[in-house]
Order: C-alpha cells, then sequence, then structure tokens
C-alpha cells in the first residue's frame, strides 16, 4: 500500500487555497449599502409579483422524459463512432437498444404522458 501523506497535503492546500480566497474576497471586496442593490433584476425588467407560479406536473415530465432520450442519443453517437470495432456482436446490442428506446417512446405515447395540454396524461 503506497503512503497517503501526498494526498494529505494536497488535501491540506487545498482546503488553504479555498480558505484564502473567501477570506481574501471578504477583506478585499467592496461593500455596497445601496437598498437597489437588493433587488432582483434579470433581462433588463425589474420583477413584479410573486415568483412561485404552479407549473403542471406535465411540463416536468416532458423535461424528465427529453433528459432520458437525450442521455441515451449520446450512447447511440458513442456506438456511431466504434461501430466497426464492436462489428456484429455490437450491432445487435444496439439494435436490442433501439429497440427497448422505442418501446419506451411508444409505451409513454400509448399511456398518455406525453400529451402536454390535453391534460389527459399523467398528472394532469
Amino acid at each position: 500500500m503506497e503512503p497517503l501523506w501526498p494526498l494529505g497535503v494536497h488535501f491540506l492546500l487545498v482546503l488553504l487555497i479555498v480558505g484564502g480566497m473567501l477570506v481574501g474576497s471578504h477583506v478585499l471586496g467592496e461593500r455596497h449599502r445601496d437598498p437597489a442593490k437588493n433587488l432582483p433584476y434579470e433581462g433588463g425588467i425589474l420583477s413584479y409579483g410573486s415568483g412561485r407560479l404552479r407549473f403542471s406536473v406535465n411540463f416536468y415530465l416532458i423535461a424528465v422524459f427529453f433528459v432520458i432520450f437525450d442521455l441515451e442519443v449520446v450512447f447511440l453517437f458513442a456506438w456511431a463512432i466504434a461501430a466497426r470495432e464492436a462489428g456484429w456482436p455490437g450491432y445487435i446490442e444496439m439494435l436490442i437498444f433501439a429497440g427497448v428506446l422505442a418501446a419506451t417512446l411508444a409505451y409513454l405515447w400509448r399511456v398518455g404522458a406525453l400529451n402536454l395540454y390535453t391534460g389527459k396524461g399523467h398528472g394532469g
């Protein structure tokens, strides 16, 4: 087993550097007491009203489905790059993978999880 003291020294150095940055920014940083500094300002328009809006669960479902299927496309691109090295076994595995994705999309479509505006899907 290798000695762990280099890792400990590295850890302590990181803590010292981060602590030095925090203390330095606190000591050297500017301080503004202007009341306008505490106002939320985004996109050139002062905000009004409450920031707590209620959204349908369907919006979140669509976002989760997008992330899941977008991540699966990354696997398809990786396979496309290594398709020759993977050979026929890799091709068959990717067909199975794409088939599972297609079946999942068909299931989500059938149960109505993709119906965003009709209110007939999950959570609506």
